[in-house]
């Protein structure tokens, strides 16, 4: 494979997972290596994890705390470090669990609260209650970006850390995983669960952005997500045309979240989920190593 076709690399992986059966939920078995997919796996995950965690609060520039849970790997050598972004329900227990998972899979993960400094006295998500949706959409792209690099910064110099930094975001977070690769040349990788590119549309994208791009994008989409799989073609399109490594794969009859919500979709959302992690693995392990 030539350099000009391996720094364009795309794959579309398609998987059929019976479009057309009723939609009801299905059962979940526990499976220890896939983030959990219910709200009775994440309290096992969190309950049962043998792996040290802690909430630090990371310094803002200007003032003001992030506050964070970092998760570490049980391994002797130096970890690749994960920035993972909440979706757009805030930081959660689900959230820590995904850290909590990477961590498992020989991660050093980082997960911070967005909404740190944004509730009542200063608190962040738990203390919004229902105003997490319109607080979080507040966010700015600058206001994102900043303390992304207060996380990345702190990762980087934790003493079981190789420098090496991903980031990887849910819905919201996903779309934000897309905003960090464009504004942030040092990163190793960017790993997108169901998000699109800032100001993406059905027939554009920011191609002036898209072309300061420097890490490598995993994008990671569900086959029944109308919404953001209509901004698929144009960005595929743009990634092309200015040479960027874009892996992405769609999975048939899957829906938007599926991975926080594995029994949903008549099963589809747990098949794709079954399929994502092992990619995302993979694709971190490329680019941290």
């Amino acid at each position: 494979m030539s350099s000009s076709s391996i720094a364009t690399f795309l794959s579309i992986m398609t998987l059929s997972l019976g479009v057309g059966v009723a939609q009801q939920a299905v059962e979940v078995p526990w499976d220890d290596s896939l983030p959990p997919g219910t709200a009775a796996h994440v309290e096992r995950a969190l309950a049962e994890s043998s792996r040290h965690g802690e909430w630090v609060d990371i310094d803002l520039p200007g003032g003001g705390k992030l506050n964070t849970w970092v998760v570490y790997p049980e391994r002797a050598d130096k970890a690749g470090v994960v920035l993972v972004i909440h979706d757009i329900r805030g930081m959660s227990d689900w959230a820590r669990a995904v850290g909590d998972q990477l961590a498992q899979d020989g991660f050093v993960a980082v997960v911070p609260d967005f909404l740190s400094g944004k509730g009542p006295d200063g608190g962040g998500t738990a203390s919004l209650g229902r105003d997490v949706g319109q607080t979080i959409r507040k966010l700015t792209e600058e206001e994102v970006v900043l303390r992304l690099d207060a996380a990345k910064a702190y990762g980087e110099k934790l003493p079981a850390a190789n420098g090496k930094t991903a980031v990887l975001g849910f819905c919201w977070g996903g779309t934000q995983s897309f905003t960090y690769a464009l504004a942030q040349p040092q990163l190793q990788g960017a790993v997108v669960f169901y998000g699109s590119v800032p100001g993406a549309t059905a027939t554009s994208v920011p191609g002036e952005r898209i072309a300061k791009i420097g890490a490598p994008v995993l994008g990671l989409y569900g086959g029944n997500d109308a919404r953001i799989n209509a901004t698929l073609p144009p960005t595929i399109a743009a990634m092309m045309e200015h040479g960027k490594t874009y892996e992405f794969h769609t999975f048939e009859g899957a829906g938007h979240g599926f991975t926080g919500r594995q029994d949903g979709a008549a099963g589809a959302n747990l098949t794709a989920t079954q399929h994502a992690w092992p990619l995302t693995l993979a694709f971190l392990r490329r680019h941290l190593r």
